[in-house]
């Protein structure tokens, strides 16, 4: 049993401890608990962008779990759970990213928790229970995945850099995002496309991925992995002199990240 983590204090670590403790919990859940016969629950933004009910039992353990230790803090989760709060902390839940990959029984899912003061994430973990890392950032504290610092690669020749970028749901905006995948993939040395916007965002941080970006996201797709990934040396934005946000979100080391971005803006990868 894991010691209670202080609930009193909004320094960044103490926050931190409660969104490990609630990632450690949900993850668990997510992996013991699937049952064989998963199905869809619901859909959201069109019948392939799909909700299942460990989403849902997910979000309802994390959101009980930081209510309980935290009641005036405010919640925003990918399934519904949102209030506003007092205390001036939020927490920005994905109890479930990568859905469709959790579906299929691929790997790549994860449990991200971002917790915000005054509107700035300070916190945030992203748990990826079927690659048994953890990752895990406070605001200037450095990002570690399980305890081991990590850090971005170096910026690599454009041509050599190996890009992680997503798909959205609808059908038009698919369309739109296979032309610019289209014009970006003969500049680079690769693309990935692995289901899972936090977990490509952690391994910007993790030198696993040269580069990500996509349109499309909500806050509790990168709140986490972007924190993790800006605290392991990357740069995290949107248009240029814009922040991350569904528009477009761009990650990448300096030197990197400016020209990826320039280019992405040129191509219109921030609208359909």
């Amino acid at each position: 049993m894991s010691p209670t983590p202080d609930a009193s204090s909004t320094e960044p670590t103490a926050l931190l401890e409660i969104a490990l403790e609630a990632a450690r919990r949900a993850g668990e859940l997510l992996r013991d608990g699937r049952p064989a016969d998963l199905g869809v629950a619901a859909t959201k933004s069109s019948p392939i962008d799909v909700v299942t009910e460990m989403d849902i039992a997910a979000e309802k353990l994390i959101t009980s779990y930081i209510s309980g230790l935290r009641p005036d803090d405010g919640v925003l989760g990918e399934e519904g759970a949102s209030s506003e709060g007092t205390s001036g902390v939020r927490w920005v839940i994905d109890p479930l990213d990568g859905t469709v990959n959790y579906l299929y029984g691929l790997p790549s899912w994860a449990v991200s928790i971002a917790a915000e003061v005054d509107g700035e994430a300070v916190a945030g973990v992203v748990a990826a229970p079927m690659r048994g890392e953890t990752y895990q950032a406070v605001r200037g504290g450095g990002a570690f995945v399980n305890g081991e610092r990590a850090r971005c690669r170096p910026a690599p020749a454009f041509s050599h850099a190996l890009v992680g970028t997503g798909f959205g749901y609808l059908s038009e905006r698919r369309a739109a995002q296979a032309t610019v995948v289209g014009a970006l993939l003969p500049r680079v040395r690769d693309i990935r496309r692995g289901g899972s916007a936090a977990i490509d965002l952690a391994d910007v941080g993790c030198g696993r991925l040269d580069a990500y970006f996509e349109r499309g996201l909500n806050p509790w797709d990168f709140a986490a992995g972007a924190l993790f990934a800006r605290e392991a040396g990357a740069l995290t934005g949107g248009r240029p002199g814009e922040a991350a946000s569904g528009e477009l979100t761009v990650a990448a080391p300096g030197g990197l990240f400016e020209p990826l971005q320039e280019l992405l803006d040129g191509l219109g990868a921030w609208h359909d």
